[in-house]
């Protein structure tokens, strides 16, 4: 018997060394805590949902999901952390519609969404309520539009930060009422709505049920929400749309990605997890609570959303003339 090994022969040998633990750490994943990284602030839409998701896979994958907020740079610093770590399944990003904004509004940025991540599994959407301080004493989104159209650049807006779904809401509703207002961003949805309730800036598009309490203190003074239909947690405030812009719509909506070369059998299996989660009426429920709607969908169909949401967003840029300095 020939004993020989050629040396395409142990190349192959190496081969199936190497691919051997690699199948056998994927079919074992996760065997440790996974990271979840928000590049937000605590306390917002995705800090929020990342926190569901997390306690939901720790109990569906027995292994703990950490939450890992590292805001910064209109979410480019922690989203570059996870397109640079290793893609071992263990470090995963909640990212939103900023991430899609920000393919057109920041040049610079050290990553490129669809080319250094991957979808992963969406998680849910929701819209906004336009908020104003009572002292800038408009109750409608008409009487809005005519003080903006009266004062021109003497009514500013806040916003979570630069490419946030909150400031394209603000900017897409400047252009489709034909008003000058002045953009004030903040590091965060908490700051700037702290900013709103104190009157130091007299205007926001923000997460619905964090907004309500305020609303019903008088603390804030609710216009209208931003979907196609009234929401069901402000059934008798009109949206935007039927408030003399029609058209207007706006929508935050979350999901995972990970790292680009992260194993197929690890995504699907994520993806997996996500949607069963999303599927039952416990989480529905929840969600609807919190003024969101799940979004269950399959890997391939989310990776095709994100990459029409980056078309969508630009094109919203664009009209809206929106530029980050």
């Amino acid at each position: 018997m020939d004993h020989r090994i050629t040396r395409r022969g142990l190349g192959a040998l190496a081969a199936g060394a190497l691919a051997a633990p690699a199948i056998a750490q994927e079919a074992g994943w996760p065997a440790r805590p996974v990271r979840i990284v928000v590049p937000f602030g605590a306390g917002g839409s995705a800090d929020i949902a990342a926190r569901n998701v997390a306690e939901a896979l720790s109990q569906g994958l027995g292994q703990p999901f950490v939450v890992e907020n590292r805001p910064g740079a209109g979410a480019v610093i922690g989203t570059d952390l996870v397109a640079k770590s290793a893609p071992d399944g263990y470090t995963i990003l909640m990212m939103s519609n900023t991430h899609t904004a920000n393919e057109t509004l920041i040049a610079n940025r050290p990553y490129v969404l669809m080319r250094d991540l991957a979808a992963a599994a969406a998680v849910n959407v929701a819209h906004h309520v336009l908020a104003v301080h009572p002292s800038l004493g408009v109750s409608s989104v008409a009487e809005l539009i005519a003080k903006a159209k009266a004062a021109p650049g003497t009514i500013d807006y806040a916003s979570s930060g630069p490419g946030t779904p909150y400031h394209i809401a603000g900017e897409v509703f400047r252009a489709m009422a034909g008003i000058e207002i002045q953009h004030i961003p903040f590091r965060s949805s908490g700051e700037a709505r702290t900013a709103l309730i104190s009157g130091q800036v007299p205007m926001m598009f923000d997460a619905i049920p964090t907004m309500e309490p305020h609303v019903a203190g008088g603390r804030a003074r609710a216009l209208a929400t931003t979907g196609p239909q009234r929401d069901p947690l402000l059934p008798n405030l009109p949206t935007v749309s039927e408030s003399g812009l029609p058209g207007y719509e706006a929508s935050i909506w979350l999901g995972l990605m990970a790292p680009v070369q992260m194993p197929k059998p690890i995504v699907e299996r994520l993806n997996a997890a996500v949607n069963d989660w999303l599927g039952r009426p416990s989480t529905r429920a929840a969600m609807a609570k919190q003024g969101a709607q799940p979004m269950p969908m399959p890997v391939a169909e989310f990776d095709a959303f994100l990459r029409r949401d980056v078309d969508r967003q630009r094109e919203f840029i664009r009209m809206a003339r929106i530029v980050v300095n």
